[in-house]
């Protein structure tokens, strides 16, 4: 692709300054495959059905433990996510090398009494573990019960958001878990300058959507964040996020985030004019 001058000059500007998402310290991952999202992700009426037919207490409280809150890509939105009460059976098949021992699913009767409606189609399946009630293996089934940042893999309009711990996300939706910058990231991702660089970047579908998987997003340039970068960047997202959730309109700042964002990358009004107008 020939680019323009401008683009030329932004685009030497960014790679500058900016770091790969690839090369910060954080993980990025794709969200859970089950093989057959009908048996492993319910509604929460299920939930309650399968929850009352447990036996013990005991049993009731582990159950509950292992079915968890998910997000579908639809459900993603930007700065936020609308759950639609729907819950995954995590019926995962441990991690040998963290010493995370598989399901049993005869520990957890009334969940095995509901996959058994299913059991021709999981014992079909590709995507399953050790027996056809285990999810397939997934190294990093721990990563999904932290602080994360999850968007969504194909759609006209990008979305990122914070999602909160004990939350999973399906795939082809993928997240990114850290320790330090998650916020901060964050605000890069919702800017103008990452719609531009996204779009430019990434494939796009006969319909003219994004597809924005992992390898294109690891390819976006942020900048090692500075102590008052990093807090101004944060304190902003998250007051974006608090307006989100009470419905007011958080456009101002929205329009704040852009212009430090634009400030961090040195980007001057002509190439700030041009990135908003793409």
């Amino acid at each position: 692709m020939i680019l323009s001058e401008i683009e030329q000059r932004i685009k030497a500007k960014i790679e500058a300054i900016g770091t790969p998402l690839k090369e910060w310290d954080v993980n990025i991952y794709r969200g859970i495959l089950t093989g057959y999202n009908d048996a492993f992700i319910i509604d929460k009426a299920k939930k309650e059905e399968i929850l009352a037919n447990c036996q013990s207490e005991e049993e009731r409280k582990k159950t509950d433990k292992l079915i968890r809150p998910i997000l579908r890509g639809r459900d993603i939105k930007r700065y936020g996510y609308d759950f639609a009460d729907l819950y995954l059976i995590n019926t995962h098949n441990g991690v040998k090398e963290k010493g995370i021992k598989r399901i049993h699913i005869e520990d957890y009767p009334a969940v095995k009494a509901h996959l058994d409606l299913y059991y021709p189609q999981l014992e079909k399946r590709a995507d399953q573990g050790d027996t056809p009630y285990n999810l397939r293996n997934c190294a990093y089934i721990e990563d999904f019960y932290k602080q994360k940042i999850v968007w969504k893999a194909v759609g006209r309009n990008l979305a990122f958001s914070i999602l909160e711990e004990g939350k999973f996300v399906t795939a082809p939706a993928s997240f990114i878990t850290s320790e330090n910058s998650l916020y901060y990231i964050l605000g890069f991702l919702c800017s103008s300058f990452a719609k531009y660089f996204i779009y430019n970047n990434s494939d796009t579908t006969g319909a003219g959507d994004i597809m924005l998987n992992i390898q294109s997003l690891v390819k976006i340039p942020i900048p090692q964040p500075s102590i008052n970068n990093q807090e101004e960047v944060e304190n902003i997202i998250s007051e974006i996020i608090e307006g989100k959730k009470e419905n007011i309109d958080t456009i101002l700042l929205e329009n704040k985030l852009d212009e430090i964002i634009n400030n961090i990358l040195s980007l001057s009004p002509e190439e700030i004019d041009f990135i908003r107008s793409f």
